[in-house]
């Protein structure tokens, strides 16, 4: 059955095969350096200016400058609005999140297509990965060791936002032509909108977060992850050094997504469940043992961390620039606003919206609060944030420093967290792709998605990259905004839900004994 599967997967990736072979072998590689250049300077510029917009205009160009960027702040603004609203759903329904994820809810007859835990484990997937590697370390080499503790602020107040966009995913999830679920927020921000009498404002904003998803899809979800993933691997591997050798990289990895994603959700859903689980697991576990070893530092860092965090030597105009900081690479690394994860949380087997919300909020727990201090704590224990270098390198050096051995685990690690990461942004491209053009797309869009993984291994179109990452931050204009609209819905969802659950008329399912 693989060996079908994978034949059929590269015989529909023959196109993209040639292109890419084409594009190695090109007489004339300034022309694409050209094009990428002139793409960076029309679109992604201004495009740039529009998202990374200072707020605090007022002091450009001045020394120590206060800068605010608006969609730092539009996320922010966001997370602690939904935290408000729904009364710290964060903290009170924490508990609750852990036991319907570990199955105690979960019952044969409602509608969905996987588990509740397959559900996280694929929006995980998605999140969990280089932003939590490199990511982390960019942070605290940028904006010190007080930017961890605001990641994990950013990261308590970002569960309410994901509660928030993954309760309205499942409120509004519609069945297509071929009984797969669909929902997101292309479908809430149409739907939810119309309910409210905004129906043409609404159509708006789904086409625009739709074009801005695919986009992402096929650029920070696929490119950059097999880029940045065959930058690692071919350090370790030298077989694949080389232009032949990213482009048989590339190949081998189309065909392993490709084996994946053909499968749909389900499928998807089995092999986040395996691989994030494992790879989360592997690296805490080291992180644990370095912190374990460096016992004694552990208290002198968190001391630092959080006085960095409100004392920083720029004073407060550099408190603010190591909060904005610490936000930026939270809001990047758990996607919390972005309304990604309400498309997986969608297809979740439930017939209690919120309950999906409420397994929703652990992602920015385990992607910010947990591995992302693991990351930050490390760096500032062993100092290699004082390190220049790119991140993921700053971070190997950090772990390198007790385990010696554990750069080879870290490519796996990057690799695997890569693969990961664009299984799901697949789906999320692919169930955006059909809403704006029907669902016998489907096959069309992953063979299209599974060309741009073997485009992202062979070229270096930075601009394009850039662009694609602009698209998926800009996908949390139209959805924060419906969510501020349709918050009322969710909060009168949240207080019924609340009450039966409290009250005891909501009981853990138990199957009958079999004979």
């Amino acid at each position: 059955m693989i060996r079908r599967l994978l034949a059929f997967t590269l015989t529909l990736l023959s196109p993209a095969l040639a292109l890419a072979q084409d594009a190695v072998a090109a007489a004339e590689p300034t022309r694409i350096q050209k094009l990428d250049a002139l793409f960076g300077q029309y679109v992604v510029g201004p495009m740039y200016q529009v998202l990374f917009f200072d707020l605090a205009f007022w002091d450009n160009g001045q020394t120590g400058e206060l800068k605010i960027p608006m969609i730092v702040l539009w996320l922010v603004v966001g997370a602690v609005f939904f935290t408000i609203r729904f009364n710290f759903i964060n903290l009170r329904g924490f508990a609750h999140a852990i036991q319907v994820t570990r199955g105690q809810y979960d019952h044969p007859s409602h509608e969905g297509e996987v588990s509740h835990f397959q559900a996280l484990a694929s929006a995980l997937s998605a999140t969990v990965g280089l932003g939590n590697i490199a990511g982390v370390a960019v942070a605290v080499h940028t904006g010190g060791p007080g930017a961890v503790f605001w990641m994990v602020i950013a990261g308590f107040l970002g569960m309410s936002s994901k509660f928030t966009e993954c309760t309205l995913g499942q409120l509004y999830r519609e069945t297509d032509a071929h009984g797969h679920l669909s929902g997101g927020p292309m479908r809430y921000l149409q739907t939810g909108l119309s309910e409210l009498g905004m129906k043409g404002f609404g159509r708006v904003l789904a086409v625009g977060f739709a074009i801005m998803c695919i986009g992402g899809s096929f650029g920070g979800g696929n490119m950059f992850q097999a880029n940045q993933s065959y930058a690692q691997v071919k350090e370790v591997i030298p077989v694949f050094q080389g232009d032949m050798g990213s482009l048989v990289y590339g190949i081998i990895l189309a065909l392993m997504v490709g084996a994946v994603i053909i499968g749909g959700i389900k499928r998807i859903g089995v092999v986040a469940g395996y691989i994030v689980p494992i790879m989360c697991g592997v690296y805490l576990l080291a992180g644990v043992f370095i912190i374990v070893v460096n016992f004694d530092q552990v208290i002198p860092a968190f001391s630092h961390i959080i006085g960095q965090a409100f004392t920083p030597a720029a004073g407060f105009g550099g408190m603010i620039g190591v909060l904005m900081t610490g936000f930026q690479r939270a809001a990047f690394s758990n996607e919390a606003g972005i309304g990604s994860a309400s498309i997986a949380h969608s297809a979740a087997t439930t017939d209690e919206p919120v309950r999906e919300g409420i397994v929703a909020l652990l992602e920015p727990f385990i992607d910010t609060i947990l591995v992302c201090t693991m990351t930050g704590l490390v760096m500032v224990i062993t100092d290699s944030y004082e390190n220049s270098g790119e991140g993921v390198v700053m971070t190997s050096h950090a772990f390198a420093t007790v385990l010696p051995w554990f750069p080879k685990v870290l490519t796996f690690a990057v690799f695997m967290f890569a693969f990961s990461t664009m299984i799901s942004w697949s789906y999320y491209g692919e169930r955006c792709f059909t809403f704006l053009f029907g669902p016998s797309t489907s096959l069309f869009y992953k063979i299209i998605f599974l060309g741009f993984v073997i485009l992202g291994s062979v070229l270096k179109l930075g601009s394009v990259l850039d662009f694609s990452d602009l698209m998926v931050l800009g996908m949390a204009f139209p959805n924060i905004l419906g969510l501020y609209l349709l918050s009322g819905k969710v909060k009168r969802a949240l207080d019924t839900y609340w009450v039966k659950l409290k009250s005891g008329e909501m009981k853990p399912f138990v199957a009958p004994p079999t004979e």
